[in-house]
């Protein structure tokens, strides 16, 4: 139920300090409280007292300045919580494990949130070259096979919602266009895998599908195996395939 429909207003300082929260999660370098008040449209003097608040409980730390900011060990805590008890995460650690053994290669679980996917769960390649990822890591879903996997569960219509105007290019390779897009996840719902062709990372190429939900529905989950170009022929490519056609299966049996 909408806000507007149950009549609930947010509480304005408990808003506010979980928007700083959230910004520090997504800034790439930290920030500084003018970076902040203008981002969050938060007055300074209002900011200034929920960064201190917030240092004072260890949820954000300052540089040796005083003047910039980023989480601290409490959100760590936080963290780790959430996804040392998340179902899903445990549900598939096995899976993740197998799938691991058998191609060597990096394999990951993500979560749609909104227009993005989040890292949940990983296993590294076993290689001496391998990609970089961290639990939390959050990206574009229209960029990844994993939010592509989870977006061909949707209609059509619902996925245009959720997506932005404006689709980012975070490679050369990038699908940016809508119409694209949408038939590209035509193809997903065909064949029961998305693909990622370079379009997070440069000379990576990606293999992922969709987990079952928890309750009736679109799913919000999915798995991926992540190979660098160098390293992938038709061969390895076809293995990678057939493991994420097998998780679907695999995690409604619990093994």
């Amino acid at each position: 139920m909408s806000d507007e429909i149950d009549g609930f207003q947010p509480v304005k300082s408990a808003d506010r300090t979980l928007a700083v929260l959230e910004a520090l999660a997504d800034a790439r370098q930290p920030p500084s409280l003018g970076d902040l008040s203008r981002d969050l449209g938060i007055p300074k003097s209002s900011l200034h007292g929920i960064l201190r608040t917030l240092t004072q409980r260890n949820w954000v730390v300052s540089d040796a300045t005083g003047t910039r900011f980023s989480l601290g060990l409490r959100a760590l805590r936080v963290g780790s919580s959430f996804v040392d008890t998340d179902d899903m995460v445990t549900r598939t650690a096995r899976t993740l494990d197998w799938i691991s053994a058998e191609i060597g290669e990096a394999t990951h679980l993500g979560r749609l949130d909104g227009s993005d996917v989040v890292y949940l769960a990983k296993r590294d390649s076993t290689h001496p070259v391998r990609l970089y990822s961290a639990i939390g890591r959050r990206l574009p879903a229209h960029a990844t096979g994993l939010g592509k996997a989870v977006l061909a569960t949707y209609t059509d219509e619902a996925v245009l919602a959720m997506l932005p105007e404006e689709l980012v290019a975070l490679t050369d390779h990038t699908v940016t266009d809508h119409d694209a897009l949408l038939a590209e996840l035509a193809r997903v719902r065909r064949d029961g895998y998305a693909t990622d062709n370079e379009e997070n990372s440069a000379g990576i190429r990606c293999f992922a599908a969709a987990l079952p939900p928890a309750s009736p529905g679109p799913a919000t989950d999915a798995i991926s195996i992540s190979i660098p170009m160098f390293r992938l022929d038709a061969a390895l490519e076809a293995r990678a395939i057939e493991l994420v056609l097998e998780v679907h299966s695999r995690v409604l049996a619990g093994v």
